[in-house]
């Protein structure tokens, strides 16, 4: 139940991305010992010209200024979409605690690029639950493609 409401959250953010014409994904970041969203994001690489505009990257980052440091210790990440290889970077340097998301990238995730990142031997070996709210995660990202190519 924890982990679908806080999906659900990350959907809200995802759909501020559809709106704007980004491609919908969305992060918020989670202090595990009080239920607080402490960070969101969402895409907007195009909005603001910028390689590295993901959701989890702005989660992140808010998340680090609202709790006063770069350690995000007793946190975790709640993503639409399977992160990338260089949010799931981020993901281990920022040290969260858990990753939950919903759709996978079969394309660009972070498992398809290198494996199971979050659990190599020199990692922080982080557990990662996926397919929360699978459908309306992968959904939401349907719905922009294709209604892109009718464009």
């Amino acid at each position: 139940m924890k982990d679908e409401y806080y999906m659900k959250k990350a959907l809200e953010m995802a759909k501020i991305a559809y709106d704007m014409g980004e491609v919908p994904v969305g992060a918020v970041v989670v202090k595990k010992s009080n239920g607080e969203i402490v960070g969101q994001g969402y895409n907007r690489r195009e909005t603001d010209k910028s390689s590295i505009a993901h959701a989890e990257i702005i989660a992140i980052n808010m998340a680090s200024k609202n709790l006063g440091g770069w350690r995000l210790v007793d946190c975790e990440i709640y993503v639409t979409l399977e992160p990338c290889l260089m949010c799931a970077g981020a993901i281990l340097n920022s040290r969260l605690e858990r990753v939950v998301f919903g759709a996978n990238d079969i394309n660009r995730g972070y498992r398809k690029a290198v494996g199971n990142l979050f659990g190599l031997q020199n990692a922080y070996n982080i557990p990662v639950t996926s397919g929360v709210l699978l459908e309306d995660c992968s959904g939401i990202i349907s719905d922009f493609f294709r209604n892109l190519r009718k464009k």
